[in-house]
């Protein structure tokens, strides 16, 4: 048996020696449980660390997108500003092809004008046959040269129409193009063409499900035991069983508060609720409303400072959210792991404040019970000892007055008792006389 005192009351105690082994065994789990805590804690802030390295990785990446997008841009301003200045240039050049085979077929009409002229003049001196014949050819070359002329006008108009129509239309695809571009950096190049916010994460989660999330759990919260749900919970397991991250998603589109115009802020409060009611690690809120926010529109928004681990992103980041806090989760993986073996082998250790507490307690009742008794069994023991002292000194007071009885007894005579009394007297001397 060993003697045991209790830190609180001071109080020794008898243990044997399979208890105190037991606490003994105990302390050493705490101070491995201590350890293990530990290696939990430096785990968490390796974890979000990782988490907001990748963050800011997605953030310079989506930086980069949107600088390339603004180059895309401007490339396509210089190539609308080049395709104004090639379309005067060609025009010009048209014109200009045009308008000199217009002026040399002029100069030809003059020369053959001309010629006819001289023919005319020269047909006076010879045969008036000849003179006709060869004023019936000018004519008609002349007839043709006007032909020719008036299909190269048409032709030249018609290019002009054709190269306008065409130079138009190229610049009506490239105002589009820039408008489409525009949009697309304004909502982040989110596709969400004849289908709802919730429709087109869940289609673009099961697009990649195979290959990068075979093994995960996605599905609708339809459980509103509570009160209240979220749209979907993410959860992922590695191949032991053991869960590496979950997280509680909330999908809210521009289109689905038509009377007033919601903030994100507004549906923060709420989702935190969701994730501790469903037991989810983290919480995200995809959101298309404030869609002219330069913050929410700048990548993934960590709002851990009004609610523990929870994000605002935008629909496209929906899948690298996903992948950054899942690889991030891989970092303290083995922690988890080793927690659970370690649970497995020493199952006592995740109860070991529970029992000691438990143990205290129950010592702690016990001891003042048996204190209780004790003090009631010693009071009942004074009571009975001064009891027994007055009966003790009534014992020696009844004594000490049969001694005094006993006394008188002995000192008692005859004569002491006739002595006043004359007849007792005579009577008692007459007898002795007999």
């Amino acid at each position: 048996m060993q003697d045991i005192h209790c830190p609180e009351c001071k109080k020794a105690f008898k243990i044997d020696e399979a208890g105190y082994a037991d606490i003994v065994k105990q302390v050493r789990d705490s101070e491995f449980t201590q350890q293990l805590n530990e290696r939990l804690d430096i785990a968490e802030k390796e974890k979000i660390n990782a988490v907001e390295l990748a963050k800011q990785q997605a953030t310079n990446d989506a930086q980069k997108k949107s600088a390339a997008k603004d180059a895309e841009i401007q490339d396509l301003k210089a190539r609308l500003e080049a395709g104004d200045t090639s379309k005067q240039l060609a025009v010009s050049e048209a014109v200009k092809a045009v308008e000199k085979e217009r002026d040399d077929l002029a100069n030809r009409l003059r020369q053959a004008e001309l010629e006819k002229k001289a023919a005319s003049e020269l047909a006076a001196a010879n045969h008036s046959n000849q003179l006709q014949k060869t004023s019936a050819e000018k004519d008609t070359e002349i007839q043709h040269l006007k032909t020719v002329l008036s299909a190269k006008e048409s032709e030249k108009t018609m290019s002009e129409i054709s190269l306008k129509d065409k130079y138009e239309t190229r610049i009506n695809d490239l105002e589009d193009t820039i408008e489409r571009l525009k949009d697309m950096k304004a909502r982040l190049s989110t596709k969400m063409v004849g289908e709802t916010l919730e429709q087109h994460c869940e289609t673009e989660f099961n697009r990649i499900r195979p290959t990068a999330f075979p093994k995960s759990y996605f599905e609708k919260d339809n459980d509103a035991r509570t009160g209240s749900k979220g749209d979907y919970i993410f959860r992922d397991n590695d191949e032991t069983g053991i869960e590496t991250v979950s997280i509680m998603f909330e999908m809210k589109n521009e289109s689905d508060e038509t009377a007033t115009k919601k903030k994100n802020e507004d549906f923060l409060k709420e989702l935190d609720k969701d994730r501790h009611e469903k037991n989810c690690e983290y919480a995200v809120l995809v959101s298309l409303l404030e869609p002219d926010s330069e913050l929410y529109n700048s990548g993934i928004v960590d709002v851990s400072h009004r609610y523990k681990k929870m994000y605002v992103i935008r629909p496209q980041f929906f899948i690298p959210i996903i992948t950054l806090l899942r690889n991030a989760a891989q970092n303290s993986l083995k922690y988890k792991q080793e927690l659970a073996i370690v649970k497995a082998q020493n199952v006592d250790i995740t109860h070991f404040e529970e029992e000691l507490d438990a143990f205290k307690t129950g010592f702690a009742r016990n001891y003042d019970l048996a204190s209780k008794k004790f003090k009631t069994a010693i009071t009942e023991i004074d009571k009975t000892i001064d009891h027994l002292q007055k009966t003790k000194d009534a014992l020696l007071g009844s004594e000490n007055n049969l001694r005094l009885a006993n006394n008188k007894a002995d000192d008692l005579t005859v004569k002491k008792l006739t002595k006043k009394n004359p007849t007792m007297a005579a009577k008692f001397e007459a007898l002795g006389r007999d």
